[in-house]
């Protein structure tokens, strides 16, 4: 397929017009990011938001793949000298990668068969008499008996027949339509089942699937990562059943078209055993495979939309946070950060389990919280967490009795990740003189104040919003998860002159390199005052600073408009919208009231006629002249703060609570209700109406705060059984 036909297909199967496909093409191949182009190119791509564009562009690569693996083949078979006009064809009309590996596979060179030493043994012709199933008169053994060569281990007509089978049993497994068959066989009536690896004596993580059956069509995607791993870790077997009698029958439909043929039940004996040796075996794996694969891209998708929710999540902003990383024997570290997140103070305190010296230590937090005027609290979910929360929490109640109008809270917050952080090149870069757990414990105390700018310098697998994340396609979740940082990143914007190199290495069209060096240049020359001194960093050049500036905010700066997502490519067009409606760009901040009713009801064509852009751009332009350097997470709700401590003793059946979300996955989500472990909301339990949900992303989302009921309580176990108010 050309390019122009890979567009019309594209175009055709998303719905989208193929100049569309082709704008967004070429807009790549000249290196656009996709959030440049999903906002600054909106006019030329028609409107595609990110999902669009991305779904443009991993198609548009998956059929230039495509079409390099055709041309492999294609030279491969013609080396043959095998390849006909119509084979040719057939390969370049091919639109799918699974039913081109199926045509490949008579011609792929491949370690040498039973069928190829029956072919040396020059058993090809009987083979092609039994297949060609023409021969209605004589008799098996006799035609056979011309093939008789003892020297060649063929002692008899018998042996002779049998051996070539060997040769019509490859044949049988290398047809596209048998195959396809039994594809659809499986995938319709096939049953995974597994069963308990009857050496193993502990208990495991995989008791429900001791005794498993499931049809292959109603399989859900974390039941086959469960398998999986089950089955590698040898605790379970897992095999695939069929109805092998019907399905033989289906086959033999395929293969045997002459009932009258001498040589049908000769016929019938390679189909049974290509079908026993070659073809379920091949086909089984690729049905798991298959499996895996949807499994997998659930489960990326899945961890995406947990991670986005969970980058997005609002700043707590001009909050003095201390950060706590509770332990037992080591004790807790203690970290104190100031508005802006620069380290101020430390120590370790020891109110756990054996130390408890809850005196001293409580003197210590009195101390930074007299001293800093901290007014939120954030304390790992790590080991020790509900302990050192309860000493938290008695230490609030005990100031409100002398101070009982201070604002001091604390919240649990996730530590998945901050060991990665700790030992990380960007840690010791960040605080080369605190050791490990510190470092660790100011990334914790960091996300209460923007998680976004302290998560991207993790890797988002060590996040812990996902489900099987080490287990699935690391090629393909490392990409999403790109994708999903990237958006939210530069969704959000940044300030050029406080970002670190990590959320900069984020923003379109800057890489790592470009990144430090934007860091030296701030650091040498003091911060930016506009926009335009990007242009004096090498590397940054006129592309370049295409794809990135928009993303950069600069507060206070010389230019108003370098606060806002406007792109100076659009900065007349902003300047004459706003002489149009005589608005001061200098007090945008202060008009915001007269900016919205100036807006009001205006013909958007015709005023994106009289500034020369298109109304995706006007539309832009109005929403931040009338929200000047707004973040787009302050909207969402805010972290749910505590002040007193809750037990598992306290709960009850029928308790209302209020919780947080902290992780959704395909059979509900994970909700931190205050106590030592989270509570199960499970899918069952999530609707308020009866009525069946299907995915749990529809109900609910990473960080939300939630009201919701306990219904049940399992102290052995710890488990705790929520729904929804």
């Amino acid at each position: 397929m050309t390019d122009l036909q890979i567009f019309s297909h594209i175009a055709s199967t998303l719905q989208f017009s193929a100049k569309q496909v082709q704008s967004v093409a070429n807009f790549i191949d000249e290196g656009a990011t996709i959030p440049f182009l999903a906002r600054y190119r909106q006019e030329a791509n028609g409107g595609l938001d990110e999902e669009q564009l991305r779904s443009v562009r991993d198609m548009i690569e998956y059929h230039r793949t495509l079409g390099d693996r055709k041309k492999t083949i294609l030279k491969a078979i013609s080396e043959q000298e095998k390849l006909t006009p119509e084979l040719e064809e057939k390969i370049k009309a091919c639109k799918d990668l699974k039913t081109l590996e199926d045509i490949y596979l008579p011609y792929k060179k491949k370690r040498k068969t039973r069928g190829d030493m029956a072919k040396e043994k020059g058993l090809e012709p009987l083979a092609r008499l039994i297949w060609d199933q023409e021969t209605k008169n004589g008799y098996p053994l006799e035609i056979a008996a011309a093939f008789i060569q003892p020297e060649l281990d063929l002692p008899d007509a018998e042996t002779a027949l049998k051996t070539s089978l060997d040769i019509i049993a490859e044949w049988i497994n290398e047809s596209t339509e048998v195959r396809d068959i039994l594809r659809s066989i499986m995938r319709k009536h096939g049953v995974i089942t597994s069963e308990k690896n009857p050496a193993v004596k502990e208990r495991t993580n995989f008791e429900d699937y001791y005794e498993f059956r499931n049809r292959v069509s109603f399989i859900k995607p974390h039941q086959t990562l469960a398998l999986n791993r089950g089955e590698r870790e040898n605790v379970l077997f897992v095999n695939l059943e069929l109805n092998t009698e019907r399905t033989l029958e289906n086959v033999d439909d395929v293969v045997i078209t002459n009932d009258h043929s001498i040589f049908t039940s000769w016929l019938q004996d390679a189909v049974e055993d290509a079908y026993k040796r070659l073809l379920i075996p091949s086909l089984e794996r690729e049905l798991r495979n298959e499996l895996t694969e949807i499994a997998d891209q659930h489960a990326i998708e899945t961890f995406a939309t947990n991670l986005k929710n969970l980058l997005m999540q609002p700043p707590l902003k001009n909050q003095v946070v201390m950060g706590i990383d509770p332990a037992y024997r080591t004790g807790c570290k203690v970290a104190v950060i100031n508005e802006t997140g620069h380290y101020m103070d430390g120590s370790t305190i020891y109110p756990t389990p054996p130390q408890e010296k809850i005196k001293e230590s409580a003197a210590t937090i009195n101390h930074y919280i007299d001293k800093y005027g901290i007014s939120l609290i954030a304390i790992g979910n790590g080991t020790g967490s509900r302990e050192t929360e309860t000493f938290i929490a008695g230490v609030i109640q005990n100031r409100k009795v002398n101070k009982p109008d201070e604002t001091l809270n604390y919240l649990i917050i996730s530590e998945a990740g901050a060991s990665v952080y700790s030992a990380s090149a960007i840690a010791r870069e960040e605080f080369p003189e605190l050791d490990a757990a510190q470092r660790g414990n100011i990334s914790i105390a960091r996300r209460v104040q923007d998680p976004l700018a302290e998560l991207v310098k993790i890797d988002p697998k060590s996040i812990g919003v996902g489900l099987y994340q080490h287990d699935i396609n690391q090629g393909a979740l490392t990409r999403k998860l790109d994708d999903v940082v990237e958006s939210c990143v530069n969704e959000v914007g940044v300030n050029l002159n406080t970002a670190s190199t990590e959320l900069l290495t984020h923003i379109s069209g800057l890489s790592r390199t470009v990144a430090r060096k934007i860091i030296e240049f701030r650091d040498r020359k003091g911060r930016f005052k506009n926009r335009e001194e990007l242009r004096e960093i090498a590397g940054v050049g006129d592309f370049r600073f295409q794809q990135a500036a928009g993303f950069l905010r600069i507060s206070n700066g010389e230019h108003p408009l370098d606060n806002t997502a406007i792109h100076p490519e659009s900065y007349e067009a902003a300047e004459k919208l706003c002489n149009l409606f005589s608005i001061n760009i200098e007090n945008l901040q202060k008009d915001q009231k007269k900016i919205e009713a100036a807006f009001s009801g205006i013909d958007k064509k015709q005023v994106a006629g009289l500034i020369g852009t298109g109304v995706p751009t006007l539309e832009l332009i109005m929403d931040n002249l009338q929200k000047p350097g707004r973040d787009p997470r302050e909207s969402l709700p805010k972290p749910l703060l505590r002040q007193d401590i809750l037990k598992m003793e306290d709960l009850s059946p029928g308790m209302k609570l209020e919780g947080t979300v902290r992780n959704v996955v395909d059979f509900g989500a994970f909700v931190d209700i205050g106590v030592k472990q989270d509570g199960l909301l499970h899918i069952s339990n999530m609707s308020k109406t009866g009525k069946r949900i299907e995915d749990p992303h529809d109900v609910v989302a990473v960080g939300d705060i939630i009201d919701i009921e306990v219904i049940s309580i399992d102290k052995e176990r710890g488990r705790i059984g929520l729904a929804l108010k």
